[in-house]
């Protein structure tokens, strides 16, 4: 499950938590998802976000820096064909009211 390829992977990388859910016993830490897939000539792609949660819009930032430069070796794990970065911006979670920033990535995957 490509998924947990990409948590993991981040899990390893970072020493921050990553998870799929929002938290509240940690300041910060990564939440990450998939928003789509797709398939062509039997090569698998998929969208991800991937939110950095930190005490302040700076560090928010600075985490997504190092999200950014640890997902260009994503690919290369034997089960990845491409990581490219789609967009990054500021998205403070205003429901939560936390800082957070976002990072949107196309891999390709089989």
């Amino acid at each position: 499950m490509i998924e947990l390829i990409v948590k993991n992977y981040l899990q390893e990388k970072l020493d921050v938590p990553v998870g799929f859910n929002t938290r509240n016993d940690v300041e910060e830490y990564i939440v990450l998802g998939k928003t789509g897939t797709s398939s062509n000539d039997h090569i698998n792609s998929a969208t991800f976000f991937i939110q950095s949660y930190s005490t302040t819009k700076l560090n928010a930032c600075k985490l997504n820096a190092k999200v950014k430069e640890v997902m260009k070796d994503l690919v290369n794990l034997k089960e990845i064909t491409k990581v490219s970065l789609n967009t990054d911006y500021d998205y403070t979670d205003l429901n939560l009211k936390k800082e957070r920033y976002q990072a949107i990535f196309d891999i390709g995957f089989f």
